[in-house]
């Protein structure tokens, strides 16, 4: 669909049309849809606390018409601080893509958090009270309904009303990449590729049914389009960038984005062969402030002590089984590479034999590994024999979030072999981490490439609320044994 779009678009602006007024853009569909996104849920919101009124004091005539008498500013004080904390999770950053998960987690949290500095509200203003039934009535129905109202946009297609509108500067095999890794419509919820714009001079590889020719200035092409962004994915950029037609646009309010922030932002990667280090200087990043640290180390200590007080008894059966199974060891131990590269002992339930590295050579896991026990494929499968882990990240030699930690052996390789590897150790290595939800097992020195964009990517971008969406995503990866090896 977007190709016949742009298709269509291109036809129209192949030629310029003579005494063309510009109109100045008062502001961007972006922004207006936000708007318009943020007023609808609004006035949800506010319907539903009358709502939960009216079923809380439907047998109490008096009580409704007390609460009545100041509902107006009550009601909009509720809806006034939902759709702040939703705006804080950043759910109506409509040109960010949201999976399922983030977004039903994003969505809870708001409420919870909204809810939590209602009461703080309640108790400094007595006055704007609403009651505890009517709060939780709302909060609940209110929930519901907005969860129901983004899924009947998204089923009916409206969502394409809230994607920003990109065009792509340059048309070369960079610019392709957005074509051949970002194809499937899944992979574009976020945005509606408006064309590509040919650089004098360099190779011109995508399709040249979505090229558009610039036959009037970057700008015009950019506000007759209705572009909210340009990604600049040029092959060649000494001597090819139009900086002053990249200037004309920024002016205008079209924001201007390379083409590694775009694949970070869109993907959830770090494309390494498009990415140079002063981007990785530059762009932003890398947090390793105090705070962060310490909120860090605070939701390892709370989720590695959780899951170690619910899992014990599993891991006195696991013990009991590896030891009637194989004999010898129940533990296995095995140095790993860890943060600024210094190396720890890492703990695993034994799932290999005990002579599995008898030669001495380290070698990577393979699907079917013959060196595997009966009992070690079930918990290599299931990943219980990760559970010892635990102790790791209480003993803060891990993170429970974080890039998998890989033995000395292999991390020499992995730095002659691969680009920027080395810039995982930046950080601790963790018990789960962004690979290992979105690339399978890694088995060669490609797969460690592949999953290093998302590694970066973590490293880069990790957040509390980051950490808490891996968490909760790990759960899925375990019960549908997806990657285990």
């Amino acid at each position: 669909m977007w190709q016949r779009a742009a298709l269509a678009t291109a036809r129209v602006n192949r030629k310029p049309v003579r005494g063309d007024a510009v109109k100045p853009q008062v502001s961007s569909a972006k922004s207006r849809a936000a708007l318009w996104l943020w007023l609808l849920e609004s006035c949800v919101l506010m319907v539903v606390v009358a709502a939960a009124a009216w079923l809380r004091f439907m047998r109490d005539s008096d009580s409704y018409l007390f609460f009545l008498g100041t509902a107006p500013v009550r009601i909009l004080v509720v809806a006034a601080f939902i759709t702040t904390a939703m705006a804080a999770f950043g759910l109506y950053q409509v040109h960010v893509r949201h999976n399922r998960t983030d977004f039903v987690l994003r969505l809870v949290l708001s409420f919870a958090f909204g809810g939590v500095a209602l009461l703080v509200l309640y108790y400094l203003v007595p006055a704007a009270y609403i009651g505890r039934g009517v709060l939780a009535l709302a909060l609940a129905l209110g929930l519901m309904l907005i969860f129901a109202l983004r899924l009947v946009m998204q089923s009916l297609g409206h969502i394409e009303t809230f994607r920003r509108r990109v065009l792509v500067l340059g048309a070369g095999r960079n610019a392709n990449l957005i074509n051949t890794r970002l194809r499937r419509r899944s992979d574009r919820r976020s945005f509606s590729l408006v064309g590509f714009v040919a650089v004098p001079g360099q190779e011109v590889v995508v399709a040249d049914a979505v090229v558009l020719e610039d036959v009037m200035g970057l700008a015009d092409l950019a506000r007759r389009l209705q572009v909210h962004e340009i990604v600049v994915a040029l092959d060649e950029r000494r001597g090819g960038m139009p900086m002053e037609a990249m200037l004309a646009c920024v002016q205008r309010g079209v924001s201007m984005t390379d083409l590694s922030t775009f694949f970070e932002r869109e993907a959830g990667v770090v494309t390494m062969s498009i990415a140079d280090p002063s981007w990785l200087v530059f762009s932003g990043g890398f947090d390793h402030s105090m705070p962060r640290r310490l909120t860090k180390r605070l939701f390892d200590l709370l989720a590695a002590g959780a899951l170690l007080l619910v899992a014990w008894p599993v891991m006195l059966v696991v013990m009991a089984c590896v030891w009637v199974d194989s004999g010898g060891p129940v533990l296995y131990r095995q140095t790993r590479v860890g943060e600024d590269g210094s190396a720890f002992e890492l703990v695993k339930f034994r799932s290999m034999r005990a002579d599995a590295e008898q030669s001495g050579v380290a070698q990577w896991a393979s699907a079917d590994d013959k060196r595997s026990t009966r009992v070690g494929r079930f918990i290599r499968m299931t990943r219980l024999d990760e559970l010892p882990q635990l102790f790791n990240v209480l003993r803060g030699d891990m993170s429970f979030v974080g890039p998998r930690p890989e033995r000395p052996q292999f991390v020499d390789r992995l730095n002659q072999d691969i680009r920027y590897y080395n810039v995982r150790h930046c950080m601790k290595p963790g018990l789960t981490g962004w690979a290992q939800l979105r690339y399978p097992y890694g088995a060669s020195v490609r797969d460690a490439e592949e999953k290093l964009k998302f590694d970066l990517f973590y490293v880069k971008n990790h957040g509390l609320l980051f950490d808490l969406m891996i968490l909760l995503q790990t759960v899925e990866v375990v019960l549908f044994r997806r990657g285990a090896r």
